[in-house]
């Protein structure tokens, strides 16, 4: 056993040891420690020992202890033998969550010889100090939970430091205001979990943890509530329970633990859904009907209780019919079930499945109707119906007899029916227990209805009649409807091929059944079967005849005066819309258009929804069990201060300074952060520097972030700051033109400051509440992107919801149902991927499937691993983008693919670890976030114009404001390149590969890559479009009017995300318990402010507002939720996540976007939804205004809570270095304005910078 870092001897006893001759060199040991290697002289001690010379020994590794190996040899390089020895650190044996621990130092095992001394816990022989005597007060890291009933009973954890070296030292020593907390669990120093007693009222008080040097108050409060109970909702359910409940009252998400009763029969609490006012339980089973006369609630010490029959527990419901028992294909036709206690039952559902499957078909969510009946829409197996039956032609084609369980007997397919009532065994066998019940569901090909020739038919009268095939397999007239506009059509008759129905009297409006207006003038004729089918048939045309008994001269009369009055009113109507607005005009018929082409792709919309809402439900699963991957705070705040930075002095590890001896620079470092400290010289220093001419946009976000990092463990100064620099600022707009454009742009330091100082307010409220719905956000949109072919060159996509990044070209592909073995899995994996797919995209896909919700920086990269596909016996290929298979067509060759290869359904693939062969790519780390650092070429231009005379004295210290150079990463092949723009690597026997100034990828051999689409040459174009003659250049997209086509596609993307951008909106936009403290402060501050100055212009603090929140927090959340999360953001997600924030931006503003032809593709997409999101930001700000206020105490306690929480995360002594060099180079200007100002002149501010100068030249202070 060794301590770090003190010299000592090591003594080995050996046998048999050599005797060296003369001339040798004796013995040595060799002491390996991380790696490296320390050779030291020994000598031999009484003919059984080995002493090795008294040596300092240390490692790195921030662990208790090391073990480290120790090998003798003589004469150089003879071999003796080796051993083991133990290295340790006293400082991290005594220390817990990187604080030093003085309890845990001294009850730490007697042989480490580990002691407290000073404020640090070392080993005892280089103590230079009184060694320990009494250990310090405890303190207070963590209290869990903050709230409790006032009966008591409830366990609170508290973890923390110096929390007594044994149970005694605290027992008895911890209360919550004058109550006393009784302890229950401890470890030594770091945790106590205590029961609290019982309180007289509510009441809101501190944690008080004592030990033998005193006691210690929390600066958070404990909660004292009294829990009430108002209702209980629905008041019946199944016997066989699984009824979802829903309590309400208040408080009832406090505490510990929570349970709940019917009687006696237990109801199980979902506490992860529980908030103050509403928690679920879900009923369990009982043996017999019954009454229940309380429902009781048990939330630690307290019971309440609902009395007077708040429940009763009924008979499961039957089922005695199911009518009728066809249906077509898609579903949706609705089935009628009768039976007994079924309005008992909140949400029932009903399934169907194939004899020999255990898993249900689909489902469908019935309406109850009464106790006795209830409807059901017939779920939709369109999907499986027609795969079977172009298998079942397959099959005819082949003369082979398909298995009995498949065939289709004229077209027709009979499937189980079971219900999901609760847990109600019984519905969901119906063959089991409802023996006599007919349970089976006859599916038939869908009903097909014609459309009118040339899409409009002359109506003369009478009846229409609607031509069709299949009409009558599965539906009668009660199943269809018929509209022509809004209008019914009444059905009369419905025959296998031909519908009749009667059309209103007159010519309904010119719409379609929504009431969404036509192109032409003319009502839209729509089929409507059961819920899922809706057929277009076209516009019907009113050319009705009547006779009437009046004479032909009247009738000429008439029509000449009507023709007369018509004119007038025709000639009236043309000057008025002449002297409309062309941009009204135009906004009309592009809203029409936008209308229809939505309605057009509407059912598309709902069935990719219900893909991906699968799909996502799936996803949810994963992350209840193994969680989002937030990034730490750490992380999270180097890219929100610092983005695109990965190397910065700040990410120095604090600590290590306390082993390095103080520099003049370091002193020095010290005396400005007390100036740093000073409000008055703080907000002199930004003044001045935002004053010079040369101070430009990145200097201000560079100082903004520094000083914020320097501020992080002193929050509550930090606010203060802040809001005087937000006054200032509006003092300023105010007297503008516009105010309302403040804070719209980062023009002066407090804009990033400002969104610095919410992104660490906000952490938390991201982390526990928002952040899940923007990460299902960012999955569903990058889930409906590679549902579809994804050009891995230009990142173009069939499904998005940008313009920039569609995919134009139709791209034949069909989906590849992939099996996935690996030696490491029990149990083959499922994976869908396209045949279209480049083998890196499929990799990707494959990757995403096995490690689903992994951290992307913990996951292999698709550079570490190769695909290989497993066929026949013991076959194996490995499939590469490039190999010699690749197909070449002159200058260009194709990316390979899986339809390359010919891979088809269900075929077998492993990942396995990456081949070095002739097409190997294994030159890539396998780190996921080496990105070089922009941060070096950031400061370098601040160094270049640093004042001379400062430069001079930084001479000696210019190291600590550079980065040090990138580590070479070691490649496995020298001879391959990086594409940076696509990703991809390239073998370079010859040459590397060439990017042209397009983007485009040239092989070696002078071979361009492409993927799905090869770009038109230049004489693919008419003369005249202005492109280069230059072979590598082709030409750029034109931003026109894109066709109805591509708006479809990108429709149809957004109608399918749609719920979870509704979702996320809906999230941030709450104003409830779980909002920051900090955004209420602040809108207070902004709502004020605007008062003082006499703004009566609601829209002014609504920008404002706007400003500081939404535009410059969440929006960069949207673009960039990498800021947050732990994933990897493609370029094609990232063009669609901007479509989003946008909408958002468009959204936050109260000046209505009028839309033109010229209009961009995202606010034509989301130009319906942007009043409704507008009108929910209108109401979040007043919800927030209603809020009760933050009280200044309310706020200083959060801003505390924060600075504890993220102490010594950064270098403060590094930011500060970086915030000097500003001092350095404007420093004659800073001097004269702390001299000029009477507040820093009182307090001598100027001097005491000049001191700073001073230390860093090593001069006296009195010499200044």
């Amino acid at each position: 056993m060794l301590p770090n870092s003190v010299p000592k001897e090591i003594v080995l006893e050996v046998e048999n040891l050599p005797h060296p001759q003369v001339g040798h060199s004796g013995f040595q040991c060799i002491v390996s420690i991380e790696g490296a290697n320390l050779k030291v002289q020994a000598r031999v001690d009484s003919s059984r020992f080995i002493v090795c010379d008294k040596t300092v020994y240390s490692y790195e590794a921030v662990t208790g202890e090391y073990e480290a190996e120790v090998t003798v040899v003589w004469n150089i390089n003879h071999h003796v033998d080796k051993t083991t020895i133990i290295l340790y650190k006293c400082e991290v044996l005594g220390s817990h969550r990187e604080h030093a621990d003085c309890s845990l130092c001294v009850t730490r095992d007697a042989r480490f010889e580990c002691t407290w001394c000073g404020n640090s816990c070392v080993y005892r022989h280089s103590c230079l100090h009184s060694p320990f005597t009494e250990c310090p007060k405890p303190r207070i890291d963590m209290i869990k939970p903050l709230s409790g009933p006032i009966e008591g009973g409830t366990l609170v954890t508290i973890e923390g430091s110096n929390l007594g070296l044994k149970e005694n030292d605290v027992d008895g020593k911890i209360h919550i205001g004058d109550t006393p907390c009784t302890l229950v669990d401890y470890e030594v120093s770091v945790r106590i979990v205590c029961r609290t007693g019982r309180h007289e009222a509510t009441d809101t008080a501190s944690v008080v943890v004592g030990n033998d040097a005193g006691y210690t108050e929390s600066a958070v409060l404990f909660n004292y509530k009294d829990i009430r109970l108002s209702g209980v909702y629905p008041s019946i359910g199944p016997q066989s329970g699984g009824t979802q409940l829903a309590i309400t009252g208040m408080y009832l998400n406090i505490g510990s633990t929570i349970s709940a009763y019917l009687d006696e029969l237990p109801c199980h609490v979902n506490a992860t859904q529980a908030s103050s006012s509403r928690l679920t339980c879900v009923t369990s089973k009982s043996d017999r009907v019954r009454r229940i006369d309380r429902l009781t609630l048990s939330i630690d010490g307290a019971n309440r209780t609902l009395v007077g029959n708040p429940y009763n527990y009924t008979h499961d419901p039957t089922i005695m019919e199911i009518k009728p028992l066809t249906s077509f294909a898609s579903g949706g036709r609705m089935i009628t079930v009768h039976g007994t206690n079924l309005d008992t039952i909140q949400k029932p559902e009903m399934e169907v499945y194939f004899d020999n499957e255990l898993l249900p078909v689909n489902r469908t969510v019935c309406t109850v109707l009464n106790p006795t009946q209830m409807e059901c829409p017939s779920p939709s197996i369109a999907k499986r119906f027609t795969t079977l039956r172009r298998n079942e032609r397959a099959t005819i084609n082949g003369q082979s007899t398909p298995p009995q369980s498949l065939k289709l007997k004229e077209s027709q397919l009979s499937l189980k029916i079971a219900f999901i009532m609760d847990n109600v065994e019984s519905v969901r066998d119906l063959e089991k227990h409802f023996k006599s019940l007919r349970n089976r569901l006859l599916y038939v090909e869908d009903p097909k209805f014609l459309a009118f020739p040339r899409n409009i038919k002359l109506y003369k009268g009478d009846t229409l009649v609607i031509e069709g095939e299949n009409l009558i397999f599965a539906s009668d007239e009660s199943d269809v409807n018929v509209t022509v506009g809004t209008m019914p059509c009444n059905v009369t008759s419905l025959a296998l091929t031909q519908l009749v129905c009667i059309p209103p009297d007159q010519q309904p409006a010119d719409t379609d059944e929504l009431g969404i207006k036509t192109e032409n003038g003319l009502p839209l004729v729509v089929v409507r079967v059961g819920r899922s089918l809706r057929f277009p048939i076209g516009y019907l045309r009113y050319e009705v005849i009547k006779s009437y008994p009046i004479p032909p001269e009247a009738i000429a009369g008439i029509a000449a005066g009507t023709f007369g009055l018509v004119f007038l009113f025709v000639l009236v109507l043309i000057i008025y819309r002449r002297k409309s607005t062309q941009a009204e005009r135009e906004y009309k018929r592009i809203q029409i258009q936008m209308d229809t082409l939505e309605s057009n792709v509407r059912m598309e919309c709902k069935q990719a929804f219900a893909e991906l809402q699968t799909d996502m439900t799936d996803l949810t699963a994963d992350l209840e069990s193994s969680g989002i991957p937030t990034l730490d705070h750490k992380n999270y705040i180097m890219k929100v201060f610092f983005p695109g930075v990965t190397h910065h002095p700040i990410l120095n590890d604090p600590r290590s300074r306390s082993n390095v001896s103080r520099t003049n620079y370091d002193a020095a470092m010290i005396q400005f952060e007390q100036l740093i400290n000073n409000k008055y010289f703080v907000l002199t220093f930004i003044e001045t520097l935002e004053a010079q001419k040369d101070f430009n946009i990145r200097d201000k976000v560079n100082v903004a972030s520094l000083l914020m990092v320097v501020l992080m463990g002193k929050m509550e100064y930090a606010t203060d700051i802040l809001m005087n620099l937000l006054l200032r600022l509006i003092e300023k707009a105010v007297n503008t033109k516009h105010p309302q454009l403040m804070l719209r742009r980062t023009e002066s330091v407090v804009e990033k400051m400002l969104t610095n100082w919410m992104a660490l307010c906000m952490y938390n409220y991201l982390k526990d509440y928002a952040g899940s719905s923007l990460f299902l956000l960012f999955k569903a949109i990058k889930h409906q992107i590679e549902k579809g072919p994804v050009d891995v060159i230009t990142h173009d996509a069939r499904y998005s919801l940008s313009e920039e990044r569609l995919l134009r070209e139709q791209i034949e592909h069909s989906v590849v149902t992939l099996h996935v073995v690996q030696d490491d899995l029990d149990e083959k994996i499922q994976c869908k991927v396209l045949d279209c797919d480049t083998i890196n995209q499929v990799k990707s896909k494959i990757l995403d499937a096995l490690y689903k919700n992994t951290p992307f920086s913990l996951r292999p990269s698709v550079h570490d691993v190769d695909l290989e596909w497993r066929h026949g016996r013991g076959g194996h290929l490995t499939l590469q983008d490039e190999d010699l298979t690749s197909k070449c067509s002159g200058e260009w060759k194709k990316i390979n693919t899986l339809a390359h290869y010919g891979v088809k359904e269900s075929a077998v693939m492993s990942l396995i670890p990456r081949q070095n062969d002739g097409f190997s790519v294994a030159c890539k780390p396998p780190c996921h976030n080496c990105k070089p650092s922009h941060y070096h070429h950031q400061q370098q231009s601040i160094h270049h114009h640093a004042h001379h005379h400062h430069l001079h004295r930084h001479a000696n210290h210019c190291s600590s404001t550079h980065l040090p150079s990138t580590p070479n990463h070691t490649l496995i092949s020298p001879v391959m390149y990086n594409h940076p723009v696509s990703g991809l690597y390239f073998e370079s026997q010859h040459s590397p590969p060439i990017i042209t100034a397009n983007g485009d990828v040239e092989s070696g051999g002078n071979q361009r890559l492409y993927h799905l689409v090869r770009p038109i040459e230049e004489s693919h174009y008419p003369p005249g479009m202005g492109f280069t003659s230059s072979k590598h250049h082709h030409p750029e997209r034109t931003h026109k009017a894109i066709p109805e086509i591509f708006l479809t596609r990108l429709l149809s993307t957004k109608g399918t995300v749609q719920k979870f951008v509704d979702d996320f909106l809906n999230t941030i936009l709450t104003a409830n318990e779980a909002l920051p403290s900090a955004v209420k402060w602040l809108f207070d501050l902004l709502d004020d402010a605007a008062k003082q100055h006499g703004i009566v212009d609601p829209e002014v603090p609504h920008a404002w507002k706007s400003n500081s929140l939404p535009l410059r927090f969440w929006v960069n959340f949207i673009k960039n939720p990498d800021f947050m999360f732990d994933i990897n953001k493609s370029t094609t997600v990232d063009s669609s996540l901007s479509v989003i924030a946008q909408t958002f931006m468009d959204s936050c503003s109260m000046t209505e976007h009028r839309l033109g032809k010229d209009s961009p593709s995202n606010k034509l997409l989301f130009a319906k939804d942007i009043p409704h999101y507008r009108e929910k930001v209108g109401r979040f700000y007043t919800d927030v205004q209603r809020l009760p206020q933050i009280t200044d105490q309310e706020m200083s306690s959060a801003m505390q809570q924060l600075s504890a929480s993220h102490a010594n995360e950064f270098d403060v002594i590094a930011a500060l270095k970086e915030l000097y060099i500003y001092v350095s180079k404007y420093y004659e200007q800073i001097l004269e304005a702390l001299e000029t100002d009477a507040g820093c002149r009182k307090l001598h501010l100027a001097h005491r910078l000049e001191n700073v100068a001073c230390t860093l030249e090593g001069e006296e202070t009195s010499a200044c």
